[in-house]
């Protein structure tokens, strides 16, 4: 059973990583394809192409353009412990115990407009560059075509020796059709997250973004290998409702929030 999660806009490169351990993208040169093609666009193309404010444009084509490798410790940390966010604050890896992350690193993916797939250990540098952003490339006129089909055969691949491969979904629409769900070789578990409000229960964007951090927490410290034991989830009040539920789509619920 494998995870996969969003990366986050917010990103912290001042904190200490809690671990020392690193691992490296396996898609760097495709990477640095696109750092080319964004480094040729000026401040204003930047702020156009990302719908950014002239000040984050600014910091962006600053990222695009120190970004350089060999990746080290030195020059950037672990995707894990960089991104921040909804999600992320949800996950609180920080708090992560060494074989907490050895399982993570085993289980858990995360998807990217620039670096395609990444282990949770995988060195990262600065970025911002949404998979839904429509840069064109050597490849097309978007990322998703950029990235084709290779995201799906990655974890076509490590699926290949799983009897009964399952992935967890707990990414957003916008990343999770890059991995182009029609040919993944694995049922798919897709995790819903309601809460309470104005007489009905609905998705609240905040709180469904951070409980799916927790969720993927949950299934890492509890080592959890079998799509059934997620149906115990009961963080922060959410409970699951097999009422709502149907077929690949889970649904948990929370009375209050």
């Amino acid at each position: 059973m494998k995870l996969v999660i969003s990366p986050a806009k917010t990103l912290d490169f001042e904190s200490s990583p809690v671990t020392n351990i690193s691992s490296k993208p396996i898609f760097l040169a495709h990477s640095q394809r696109l750092i080319n093609t964004l480094q040729a666009l000026s401040q204003a193309e930047v702020a156009s192409l990302m719908k950014l404010s002239d000040k984050l444009a600014a910091l962006n084509v600053a990222r695009f353009g120190s970004w350089e490798t060999p990746f080290t410790p030195n020059n950037a940390k672990q995707a894990l412990l960089a991104f921040k966010g909804d999600v992320y604050t949800g996950l609180n890896a920080e708090q992560f115990s060494e074989d907490d992350f050895t399982f993570a690193q085993e289980h858990l993916r995360i998807l990217s407009g620039l670096y395609g797939v990444l282990k949770p250990l995988d060195l990262i540098q600065p970025y911002r560059l949404e998979m839904g952003t429509k840069l064109s490339n050597s490849e097309g006129k978007n990322l998703y075509e950029f990235w084709g089909e290779l995201l799906t055969n990655t974890l076509n691949e490590e699926f290949k020796d799983d009897s009964q491969p399952v992935l967890v979904n707990l990414a957003s629409n916008e990343y999770f059709k890059a991995i182009q769900p029609k040919n993944l070789n694995a049922s798919i578990i897709t995790p819903i997250f309601k809460d309470w409000k104005n007489g009905q229960y609905k998705i609240i964007s905040f709180y469904a973004k951070k409980a799916r951090g927790l969720m993927a927490a949950y299934i890492i410290q509890n080592r959890l290998n079998e799509p059934e034991q997620i149906k115990a989830f009961n963080l922060d009040g959410y409970y699951f409702s097999k009422e709502q539920s149907k077929d690949d789509q889970w649904v948990f619920l929370r009375d209050h929030a």
